[in-house]
């Protein structure tokens, strides 16, 4: 069923959205709906505010009124997201319409799988960071954390350091 999952966007009333969402999630497993409603997100932001002369970091809506759901539709999961406290409606006509594939890449705030560009034994090139320029073999690779431990010479000695896949590149 995951598979025919596709992301839908709801109207919420203001400032409902954190609300909306602890409600569906309560709903989602009060009801056992966990293969149909999958995941649901109120994107976020931290942006750095002055206030005062001071500096500090809040987290913003990045579509206030808005909430993403990740749902199989149907007519079960589309009575349960309607008729939650603090909806007012699904984003389309007179039916509710997915996001497009590339919408979603677009916004860059759902993370799907990636497919790795590294493996263990690959050669690659630091660019960035104290050992920018090195280059060494992969040892280990996290996709998780999206890190490799690369072998490095550091003074005549074989030395593994962990860096970041955006501070790598092929050799």
């Amino acid at each position: 069923m995951a598979s025919n999952a596709k992301w839908y966007v709801v109207h919420t009333y203001s400032g409902y959205e954190n609300k909306v969402k602890t409600n569906i999630e309560k709903i989602v497993e009060n009801r056992h709906l966990e293969d149909y409603i999958l995941e649901v997100l109120v994107p976020t932001e931290d942006v750095v505010e002055e206030k005062n002369g001071k500096e500090k970091i809040v987290t913003r809506k990045i579509f206030p009124g808005y909430v993403l759901i990740k749902m199989v539709m149907n007519d079960d999961t589309w009575y349960v997201v309607r008729n939650t406290t603090g909806i007012t409606g699904f984003v389309g006509t007179t039916k509710p319409i997915p996001l497009q594939d590339d919408e979603v890449a677009a916004m860059g705030l759902i993370s799907e799988e990636a497919k790795p560009e590294f493996a263990v034994g690959d050669t690659v090139k630091i660019s960035g960071g104290a050992f920018e320029g090195q280059v060494g073999k992969i040892v280990e690779f996290d996709a998780e954390n999206k890190t490799v431990k690369v072998a490095l010479n550091v003074f005549g000695q074989v030395t593994n350091i962990e860096v970041d896949t955006v501070f790598i590149k092929s050799v």
